[in-house]
């Protein structure tokens, strides 16, 4: 994988990265497999909190190219309209609702 660009967008707490993967011989990767080379390529970075974005692959060619966002926090994906969310859901270890669920303490 290739990264064209990297901008670090501090106004909304994300690195966002503009990628491209040839992937000559292989299946079109999936969106898991970017989310998790995405990962890799930024160490520390929290696999929740990925969200791969205008991911698309050629015809005819081995390429695909896409955006791929680092949020910093949970809090700072709130910018994501909901449908993103739903389709991020299947990949992340545990879902927003629990996490909120769960917060309250012994009040």
């Amino acid at each position: 994988m290739n990264i064209n660009e990297r901008i670090e967008n501090k106004l909304l707490n994300r690195i966002e990265i503009s990628f491209s993967w040839r992937h000559e011989g292989k299946t079109t990767p999936s969106r898991k497999d970017i989310m998790d080379l995405v990962r890799t390529l930024e160490p520390g970075s929290n696999p929740d909190w990925i969200v791969v974005k205008e991911c698309s692959t050629r015809f005819g060619q081995a390429l695909t190219t896409g955006m791929a966002y680092i949020y910093s926090s949970l809090e700072a994906m709130a910018v994501e309209p909901s449908y993103i969310h739903k389709r991020h859901e299947q990949f992340r270890t545990s879902s927003p609702q629990k996490e909120e669920s769960s917060e309250g303490g012994d009040e």
